[in-house]
């Protein structure tokens, strides 16, 4: 039997869960080939979350899980078949001060830069350095060790500055036996 207490706390819920849409959006962008596909990701991302409401209430870090929902939802849509991944378009939100030229030619350099980097390596430098989200947070809402999420940051970034500096140096693999 409900309770009043019961539809307070999930009404807490319902509101502690829109705090986080601005950051969703925000992380969907950074995904999605576009604002379309970006709100899309969002909008399936809230459903699942709303569709697994009687869960929050053992939520201890809603963000964590709201961004584990989006990471499952965008791979399952990469994984179906005759979809594909598309290159951010060139909108940009407004920001206070209009960027000068070369701001925005950097920008652009690095969400080119960003495009070329392995989904896992880009998914991880999104989360760490766009949503300032821990490593243990990281390896929790992607359900990886914490370990590869270190390892996967430290390639991507190595492999983010070669791209933007010019010097890509060609991947050399180790021979484990």
């Amino acid at each position: 039997m409900r309770t009043d207490h019961d539809d307070n706390n999930e009404k807490a819920s319902g509101q502690q869960l829109l705090t986080w849409v601005p950051r969703l959006r925000r992380y969907a962008r950074a995904l999605a080939s576009n604002r379309d596909d970006a709100d899309d990701l969002v909008q399936d991302t809230l459903e699942r979350a709303c569709a697994k409401s009687s869960l929050w209430l053992g939520v201890t870090d809603m963000r964590a899980w709201l961004f584990s929902i989006m990471h499952n939802v965008h791979v399952d849509g990469i994984r179906r078949p005759g979809l594909a991944t598309v290159a951010l378009d060139d909108e940009t939100p407004e920001a206070p001060v209009a960027p000068t030229q070369d701001d925005r030619l950097a920008v652009l350099d690095l969400q080119a830069a960003l495009e070329q980097l392995p989904a896992e390596q880009r998914e991880i430098m999104l989360l760490v350095a766009l949503e300032d989200m821990s490593y243990a947070e990281v390896a929790a809402t992607l359900g990886i060790p914490i370990g590869s999420v270190m390892s996967r940051l430290s390639r991507g970034r190595e492999r983010l500055r070669s791209l933007l500096t010019g010097h890509v140096q060609p991947v050399r693999l180790k021979v484990v036996k």
